[in-house]
């Protein structure tokens, strides 16, 4: 029963990851070829009109999570804090944010397209790729690591998605980056965030297999997030 379950979990986290990976590539293609250039160019004159000092603080703030020192002090506080609960993944989020530089690396030099400011390499948004893949796996971890009541739960996801989503308007409020670029960023980092959950759960599947039945499901996740 708990081989069909996790069976049908991932299955639908493979779907799901291929449909993003191809709506990855269909942007990627645009993006090179400029095809959503029109789009883009309407969406930054929709919002650039809208800026003023008021603004500018609090994005500009925002939108420091993304950047190199932002992400680092994440990272840090993540691992610590996850270092009592599940040891494994206190070690796997440094490791899968890492990743998310290659990914950002190979997106950016595939598509070569510039940002708005003229800047280069702007697709795929990087702030939103590596927080996609970040605030993914927190929001994970809430939800399967933490005994808190569903409403907490499902609280601290909104929480992770609104926050991902302020960082995704302030790069274009700032003007780093089109509306695509940060579409890009949001399929690639969450199609590899999917990937990572569905290979980590297929590694600790035959562990839990063998579990008898009968001890309280309390206990087996005490055991397997501290392994």
């Amino acid at each position: 029963m708990i081989r069909r379950a996790l069976s049908c979990q991932a299955a639908g986290l493979v779907g799901v990851a291929s449909l993003l990976l191809i709506t990855y590539l269909g942007l990627a293609v645009d993006a090179a070829q400029h095809h959503l250039m029109p789009f883009d160019q309407g969406i930054r004159g929709w919002v650039q009109p809208m800026r003023s000092s008021v603004l500018d603080g609090p994005m500009r703030t925002v939108s420091l999570l993304g950047e190199p020192t932002g992400l680092i002090a994440l990272i840090v506080v993540g691992s610590a804090a996850l270092w009592r609960p599940s040891r494994r993944w206190a070690v796997l989020l440094p490791l899968l944010m890492a990743g998310t530089g290659a990914l950002q690396y190979l997106g950016k030099w595939a598509a070569a397209r510039p940002r708005p400011n003229e800047a280069p390499w702007g697709f795929p948004s990087g702030h939103v790729l590596s927080l996609a893949v970040y605030l993914g796996i927190v929001a994970f971890l809430l939800v399967t690591l933490t005994g808190r009541r569903r409403r907490f739960r499902v609280l601290s996801c909104f929480a992770c998605g609104a926050l991902l989503g302020a960082v995704a308007v302030s790069r274009i409020y700032l003007d780093m980056h089109w509306l695509s670029d940060v579409l890009g960023g949001f399929t690639l980092g969450t199609a590899y965030l999917l990937l990572a959950i569905w290979l980590t759960q297929r590694l600790t599947v035959p562990r839990l297999a063998v579990v008898p039945a009968g001890i309280p499901q309390d206990a087996l996740d005490s055991v397997e997030s501290r392994v």
